[in-house]
């Protein structure tokens, strides 16, 4: 376990094989089937796959089951098949060359080229190259990029320019290749027109480039969505009005620039007339879709509202329709992409392919279409900053984006079917063991596909996101694809969605209460469903790694906090017969990940381990629960701890030993009678790691002790001379005695903490006389942030024990930051902890 966690030891076959052996060797030579009935992408299944289980599996989604049925269910029919293509038919083969699913793999590659070579031949006089001129010769060159701005018509009466809704106008921030577009006023027509210019800049050229910026300031407050016109420099467009004009069918694009390839890179040039897009557009409009039906049919618009505008104020900013998040263009490229799907499935039969083989390579050609719409769409992003493109979906939504990039398909660049395709391949290339997988769609609250089996998954979380509203965006594609395939799970114009368990009120009318039933009714069914099909001598798994926090002033005492989305899950998962015997955090999240950036995101998910509660469980009062609990949580919160569990989690991971207390009875009495609701026992679990939290502070000295409370009160902030001298009294201190310490500064009747960066930087704590755990801890913290682990490893080992007890201190912090709301300072006590392993092995070796 302990080499398999290690990211770089994934596909290790010894690994891979002692895993199987030892499942087998603890089952008796008999491993039970595993089933996770909310599949959503087949991550569970296919770890359990490749540790030779076999898996069932189910979704509502039929994007999430095609997706599912690629990676676990249609490797393993054709494991070890050789490629049927003409071109690797003519090749010498190796014993074991298509091992697994490295044949299936290769005849994706060869129809998805062959597919990319027929739409070229067909379409591919929209994308034309671009003459450049290098000195005296002028040269054709290959477009990479046409970029784009979006306009509205100047709300200034006295001007009405169609001015351009642009946010920035890099193209290139590179060091010694700094380009951007200027924009080009005719003032007596009104009209604006972009110039690409490069170099070092000067400071009036950052202002040119910055004008017209996407937050500026109205009125001592920046506004989001709000442009000033460059034209007359009054027009001032606001998110209000944008909508306005959007929805009236009146936003256009200004053409930015075009970057094509270069001898040496990329190279960034005005927009030719002869080369614009526009010229193109009666050919792109004359191209019949024959998807169109669903292309056009609206976006409910509540679902706009979640996830699929600009996720502004909920404003949809004229995209009404699904065709509405594409060029002309882009839909013509698509569409033909799409229909090749069903060509290349008949290509491939008359190259010798079986009914049930051409299906399954067209099954992954339609999913590589689908997810080149990523790329192929008006809210794809220009990062000037590593001058390529990036797609929709940086996020579980689609933001709005001012400034898009039209990609060349045909490029050999980003978002050329190619690359999307050999990403395809090189998945499959790890895929097709021989173990047997089923993947079904089916509503799990109603049905789940096989009894007398293991059930380990990741139900939804609450209202966290909306899937089949997402989900539309490729599944109109992947029906165009794909419906011949699979008629049944391509059946309906759009996903499902009345029976998704998530909760979205418009479906109820915008009722909350009868939403949050519905959830939690489908929830406990499919609990239920798992308890009746679970085998019994096997406990269940519950990934959760949700973080939702409301302030409730239900009991008497200081409000406390509770989690509707865990309680709304435990509340399902207790009201089927459950209970919860155990709990563990394990880090599945990745830090990079962009709703992860900047923010105190979950760094773990947590798994519930759960069993049928025996039928003598008893009852018990809400005083012997708040007794059981304060024996059992401080140990277990301890052991957590001890596993270096990140602050952030701290509070989610608390949840798995105090639900378990709570889950071993079938009541826990109010003292009115009354059965205590599972968002009460939250609360209480709460105020337990808060106590438990509090009693730490035991340990500190009593500097870090009035340091800690005076840190709740003023942050690093200056407070009152008065004020810190009775708080240092009521600890035997005083403010001198501080100042000396180095704790705080003290000045004119005013008192502060000391901010890191005043802390000196050759800090040496075998010189200081006195050291306190507050001292060492922002001292460690600085020299991370500063100089890194290495560095920080080799203060910590000079520091010695007292650092074990900076690092409660750093839990302690964290919690109190949170509480505050004060998150980026909360940040820095989270990614102490988080880096302490790697510090702590590099401390011991330095000793």
């Amino acid at each position: 376990m302990e080499e398999f966690v290690k990211w770089e030891n994934s596909n290790d076959p010894n690994l891979l094989s002692a895993a199987q052996e030892e499942i087998l060797r603890s089952t008796g030579g008999y491993p039970p089937a595993i089933c996770d009935p909310f599949c959503g992408g087949g991550s569970i299944p296919l770890e359990a796959q490749r540790l030779g289980l076999e898996t069932f599996a189910s979704d509502l989604n039929p994007v999430a089951v095609l997706i599912t049925k690629a990676l676990v269910e249609i490797p393993p029919r054709f494991s070890g098949q050789p490629p049927i293509n003409p071109i690797a038919r003519r090749k010498m083969t190796a014993p074991g060359l298509w091992a697994g699913a490295r044949g299936l793999g290769e005849d994706v590659r060869y129809y998805g080229e062959w597919m990319r070579n027929k739409a070229e031949e067909r379409i591919g006089k929209l994308y034309p190259q671009v003459i450049r001129q290098t000195g005296q010769q002028a040269i054709k060159a290959t477009v990479i990029a046409w970029l784009w701005a979006r306009t509205v018509r100047c709300p200034n009466p006295a001007c009405g320019a169609n001015m351009p809704l642009a946010s920035k106008f890099w193209l290139s921030t590179k060091p010694g290749q700094k380009t951007w577009v200027e924009p080009v006023i005719d003032h007596a027509v009104k009209s604006i027109h972009f110039s690409v210019r490069s170099g070092e800049t000067t400071p009036q050229q950052e202002l040119a480039i910055e004008n017209g910026t996407s937050t500026v300031n109205v009125r001592g407050k920046r506004e989001k969505a709000s442009f000033l016109c460059p034209v007359c420099k009054v027009g001032h467009a606001k998110g209000s009005y944008i909508d306005e004009e959007a929805n009236a069918s009146r936003m256009g694009v200004i053409p930015l620039a075009i970057v094509a390839e270069g001898l040496k890179g990329r190279v960034y040039l005005d927009f030719d007339k002869e080369t614009a897009p526009e010229q193109f557009a009666a050919i792109a409009l004359s191209h019949q879709l024959a998807s169109s039906a669903v292309l056009r049919s609206r976006v409910p618009s509540e679902a706009c509202r979640g996830t699929f505008a600009s996720n502004a104020q909920g404003r949809t900013y004229g995209f009404k329709t699904f065709a509405d998040y594409f060029t002309e263009r882009q839909l013509v490229v698509l569409d033909e992409f799409s229909g090749l799907v069903d060509e290349a499935r008949c290509q491939a039969v008359i190259d010798g392919a079986t009914k049930e083989y051409a299906e399954a390579i067209a099954a992954y050609l339609g999913i590589v279409v689908s997810k080149a719409t990523m790329f192929h769409n008006s809210l794809a992003r220009w990062r000037a900053g590593e001058g390529k493109s990036a797609p929709a979906f940086g996020q579980q939504g689609l933001q709005m984006v001012w400034e898009f990039a039209e990609i060349n398909p045909f490029a050999g660049a980003g978002g050329d079917l190619i690359g999307v395709i050999d990403g395809a391949v090189k998945l499959l290339s790890t895929l097709g063991r021989r173990v047997a997988a089923s993947v079904e769609q089916l509503d799990a609250a109603t049905a789940l596909p096989q009894k007398n089996v293991v059930f380990c998954t990741d139900p939804p979380y609450y209202d966290n996101v909306s899937y089949a509203d997402l989900s539309d965006f490729f599944y109109v594609w992947m029906r165009k694809s794909l419906a011949a395939v699979f008629p049944d799970l391509f059946s309906t114009l759009l996903t499902p969605k009345v029976q998704e368990l998530v909760v979205t009120p418009h479906r109820f009318g915008g009722d909350i209460e009868k939403a949050e039933d519905a959830f939690e009714t489908g929830l406990q069914h499919a609990f239920a469903k798992m308890r009746e099909y679970q085998r019994s001598d096997y406990p269940v798994a519950v990934f959760y790694a949700f973080k939702q926090s409301e302030s409730d002033d239900e009991d008497s005492g200081p409000a406390v906090i509770a989690s509707t989305g865990w309680e709304t899950m435990l509340q399902a998962l207790l009201g089927s017969g459950f209970q919860v015997t155990g709990t563990w955090p394990i880090r599945t999240e990745n830090a990079t990940r962009m709703v992860a950036m900047g923010s105190n995101a979950l760094a773990s998910s947590i798994v519930l381990i759960c069993r049928p509660l025996p039928e003598l469980s008893g009852v018990t009062t809400r005083k012997d629960f708040l007794s059981s609990l304060k024996k059992e949580l401080p140990q277990a919160l301890r052991n957590l701890q001890k596993g270096n569990i990140a602050p952030v989690d701290l509070a989610q991971a608390a949840i798995g030993p105090g639900m378990a207390v709570f889950s071993r009875y079938k009541k826990v009495l109010e003292t009115d009678g009354s059965p205590m609701r599972v968002r009460t026992a939250l609360a209480l679990i709460n105020q337990g790691l808060d106590e438990v939290l509090s009693e730490l502070e035991s340990e500190f000295d009593p500097d870090t002790r009035w340091a800690l409370a005076w840190f709740e009160q003023h942050q690093f902030d200056e407070g009152l001379y008065g004020e810190a001298e009775v708080l240092a009294t009521a600890k035997a201190l005083s403010i001198s005695h501080l100042a000396e310490a180095g704790i705080l500064h003290s000045r004119s009747g005013k008192v502060r903490l000391l901010r890191r960066e005043e802390l000196p930087e050759d800090w040496d704590p075998s010189t200081i006389r006195r050291l306190t755990v507050w001292e060492v801890t922002q001292h460690l913290i600085r020299r991370l942030d500063q100089k890194g682990e290495a560095e920080t490893a080799n203060l910590k080992a000079k520091i010695g024990g007292m650092a074990e007890i900076a690092r409660d201190l750093a839990y302690r912090l964290y919690t109190l930051c949170e509480r505050k709301g004060w998150a980026e300072e909360a940040g820095y006590y989270n990614s102490l902890v988080v880096a302490w392993p790697s510090m702590a092995s590099e401390a011991f070796e330095l000793k």
